[in-house]
């Protein structure tokens, strides 16, 4: 364990953390983590197996006098998204993530911490590993690739568990229990475009945009935080109509699940334009620092002279693709009617790569209502075949209905007015959680999430609030205390 870990209470579970953190993880590329959390199974002489898809089901028997109470499903996910600082020199595929305190946070040098979904899959494994702590049966679920298609709770077939009650610790606040989340899907644009040669008496300059804040492209889109890739797109547009430029490449954003924060184009001027041009993204990188400055006090935006590359997009491609990512529409696109401050719809413009006679553009789009996701995806389609794209949707999942009549969240509603005498928010969120994918195999089983405080979660500013997962852990050893037969 990091030393500065090392006396955090509860010891146990910032252990298990350690350990996990110590395996490279990230969605789509979970081999060592799973052989890792199966060898935590056999280590313990537990019902230890994997599934075809990757997910690991570890079994445990009651505590003694728990025997005759109802197994209960504690699930978390294995994967974490991969995100650093571009100053930051780390190899997620090789190095463990380094951790450290600051004041009441665990924070991460220069990347995400993977406390989401890490502290979740540490405290099962801490139960899973006790010997002193009430519990009914149990039946510990990790899943993979929750990240980036929540691939593994699609491929978890039912029969494999028989539990009642699901407790999914995936939430990221402590005063939340969470009983509903929204659906989404990726829409991916693709497609070629014509280039022409760079010639003439020319600059070439690279355009930065930096230091947003970013974040989770659910929990975080109503926050109003900049999106890089929306930013860079209003100032190439701006550039072209004032001073002529044209586009060699832009490289903006990463994963679909965070919210962009760093953008890079690659720009061809006439040099008689060059100074007039420098001076004015100094213009508008105060515009932007004014508009941004509660949500993104960091951002910049720089221009570097470069090599002039050999080609530029063609003028009426470049035109038109500037247009076409104006239209794409970014945050919020409708809030929930039925439930106060939920974000029922929303779209994030996660990715776009313009290089080499080729493009991508990728974007998260998510609704708790199924029918208004797939309309704001199929808007967004239609934006992009009018630049002669080729539009893909994958990964979609349904959303998670709440039930707040159900056992479970009454358990928890009273158990948390007991110990903290105030009422929980028993909410739905805008993130996606498996218990809806998990819910169409395992319908029997009455479902709840929540969590500590995580906070930037997705983003090299990810932290975990020591004292609250404290508070956090309290709750689920009580919760599994109560839990009836």
């Amino acid at each position: 364990m990091s030393p500065s870990l090392s006396n955090i209470e509860p010891k146990e579970l910032w252990n298990n953390f350690s350990l996990l953190n110590a395996v490279p993880r990230p969605s789509k590329k979970e081999e060592r983590v799973i052989e890792f959390i199966m060898q935590f199974g056999k280590d313990l002489s537990l019902e230890t197996s994997k599934d075809e898809t990757g997910n690991v089901i570890i079994k445990k028997p009651a505590s003694k006098g728990m025997e005759g109470k109802a197994i209960v499903a504690l699930q978390s996910h294995l994967d974490m998204v991969h995100q650093k600082n571009g100053d930051t020199d780390f190899d997620f595929s090789t190095q463990g993530i380094e951790m450290y305190i600051d004041g009441d946070w665990v924070k991460a040098k220069g990347t995400t911490l993977g406390a989401d979904n890490g502290i979740g899959v540490a405290s099962i494994m801490t139960i899973l590993a006790s010997k002193d702590i009430v519990h009914p049966p149990i039946e510990a679920l990790f899943t993979i690739d929750e990240e980036t298609g929540m691939t593994g709770a699609i491929g978890l077939k039912g029969g494999l568990m028989h539990a009642k009650y699901m407790l999914n610790l995936d939430t990221e606040d402590d005063r939340e229990l969470t009983i509903g989340c929204a659906g989404g899907v990726d829409v991916t644009a693709t497609g070629t475009y014509p280039t022409e040669v760079v010639g003439g008496a020319v600059k070439a300059l690279r355009v930065c945009v930096k230091g947003l804040t970013g974040g989770h492209s659910g929990m975080d889109i109503h926050l109003g935080r900049g999106n890089a890739n929306k930013l860079m797109n209003r100032i190439l547009t701006q550039a072209a109509e004032f001073y002529g430029i044209s586009i060699h490449m832009i490289d903006g954003g990463s994963l679909r699940n965070a919210i962009p924060r760093e953008s890079n184009a690659d720009i061809i001027i006439s040099a008689k334009s060059e100074t007039a041009f420098v001076s004015w993204i100094k213009e508008i990188e105060t515009t932007l620092k004014q508009e941004h400055s509660t949500t993104d006090p960091n951002l910049s935006v720089t221009s570097t002279e470069i090599e002039i590359p050999k080609t530029i997009l063609n003028k009426e491609f470049q035109n038109k693709l500037l247009r076409t990512i104006y239209a794409c529409p970014v945050g919020i696109y409708r809030m929930s009617p039925d439930i106060d401050r939920l974000v029922q719809t929303s779209n994030n413009l996660a990715r776009v790569l313009v290089k080499d006679g080729s493009y991508s553009i990728q974007c998260l789009t998510r609704s708790s209502v199924d029918s208004e996701k797939s309309d704001l995806a199929q808007a967004i389609k239609s934006t992009f075949e009018l630049l002669g794209a080729s539009v893909a949707f994958a990964g979609a999942y349904p959303g998670w209905t709440p039930n707040p009549s159900s056992s479970i969240v009454k358990l928890t509603s009273n158990l948390y007015k007991e110990m903290y005498k105030e009422e929980p928010l028993v909410n739905a969120c805008h993130a996606g959680l498996e218990c809806g994918i998990l819910g169409k195999n395992y319908p029997q089983m009455e479902m709840i999430s929540f969590g500590p405080n995580i906070r930037g979660a997705h983003s090299p500013d990810e932290k975990v609030q020591i004292t609250s997962v404290q508070k956090y852990w309290n709750f689920l050893l009580e919760t599994l205390k109560r839990i009836p037969a």
